[in-house]
């Protein structure tokens, strides 16, 4: 008998071992693997911090400039087979067109998107030149209203409409949407951005595309606008792939490209050039 419970608690304490054992690993293997997949997903954010962090030459810059560009030469690196562009405005100044080739001088610029209107009646000073000069560098080109809740939608089509002529080869028009209302409750500007697609499109016969931040869009957009095709504005150090439902993805405000003094807009489309002309007004 005491043979037999000496064993028996042998075996009770082999069990319990057992089941820790299986209890450790049943959760440090899991926990490994999520490890390496958070690895795999923002090996790209961990280098760059990493760069930051241990490189001297880069701190002890105190150019902040060359910060910006590192993080961006490294997301572009990582999707070389996307295509990228800019957009501008009358806040870049006087462009020069002939050395606007390459994003850090390395990364062609495929397409570039350019203020046209602001509101009811305002245009961007500086939209004519800069739409003539994209033509001329051969670049696809489109042109983005700037929408203000505040303000009459059909008249903001109208403004665009009057300012931009658009043709065979370029883009579609862009809605651009960043503020919330003041005087009005979020689903009358829900009405009023839906005026404004339908008359842009039916005047250009062609289906406007919708440019905004990422939040703003999940938050009050995305229910009753999601057949757009999205231009989506997010610069998160951590977001390294566009999502799925991104046809444009802007991940940075703070890009390098040649001829254009100071910072300007990065843009990624989610697949190569010729796909993305595709979407241009047909011939």
């Amino acid at each position: 008998m005491a043979k037999y419970q000496k064993k028996r608690k042998q075996n009770l304490v082999s069990t319990a071992s057992e089941r820790k054992t299986y209890l450790l690993w049943s959760i440090v293997i899991p926990a490994i693997l999520i490890f390496l997949i958070c690895l795999w997903n923002y090996r790209y954010s961990i280098v760059y911090y990493y760069h930051m962090t241990f490189n001297k030459e880069v701190k002890n810059d105190s150019n902040e400039k060359s910060k910006h560009d590192a993080r961006n030469i490294l997301l572009m690196k990582s999707h070389r087979d996307k295509c990228f562009g800019i957009d501008i405005s009358e806040y870049q100044g006087k462009i020069l067109w002939d050395s606007v080739r390459l994003i850090n001088e390395e990364f062609p610029i495929d397409f570039i998107f350019v203020r046209a209107t602001m509101g009811a009646n305002a245009q961007d000073r500086r939209f004519q030149k800069n739409w003539e000069a994209v033509k001329d560098i051969n670049k696809l080109r489109g042109a983005y209203h700037y929408f203000r809740p505040n303000e009459n939608s059909i008249k903001q089509a109208t403004n665009f409409i009057r300012t931009v002529k658009l043709g065979p080869g370029d883009l579609p028009p862009v809605l651009d949407i960043e503020e919330r209302p003041r005087v009005q409750p979020m689903d009358s500007l829900k009405v009023g951005l839906k005026r404004w697609l339908d008359k842009v499109e039916a005047h250009y016969k062609v289906k406007p595309i919708i440019y905004s931040g990422d939040s703003y869009f999940t938050d009050f957009l995305e229910k009753e606008f999601k057949e757009y095709k999205l231009w989506i504005a997010n610069y998160n150090f951590w977001v390294e792939n566009p999502k799925a439902h991104w046809d444009i993805w802007q991940f940075s405000e703070k890009g390098s490209v040649k001829g254009i003094r100071g910072y300007v807009d990065l843009n990624m489309y989610k697949s190569d050039v010729e796909d993305l002309e595709k979407l241009t007004i047909p011939y």
